[in-house]
């Protein structure tokens, strides 16, 4: 694969600095909103986390 130019690697900064500043403002109201939320539920975010491993634990005793 082909090195980047000057050009393009400048073009991907300016593009991710964008993307950056695009999102920022959105990202700060989610954690400040997510600072303020009375109940954190852990349970309805670990759950499916540990179906998928022990999912994939079954698959690979399966092999």
């Amino acid at each position: 694969m082909e090195q980047l130019s000057t050009f393009e690697m400048i073009m991907l900064g300016a593009v991710a600095l964008g993307v950056l500043f695009w999102v920022g403002p959105g990202v700060k109201g989610m954690l400040e909103q997510s600072r303020k939320a009375e109940n954190k539920d852990w349970a309805g975010f670990l759950w499916p986390i540990a179906l998928v491993i022990l999912f994939v634990f079954f698959l690979i005793k399966m092999v």
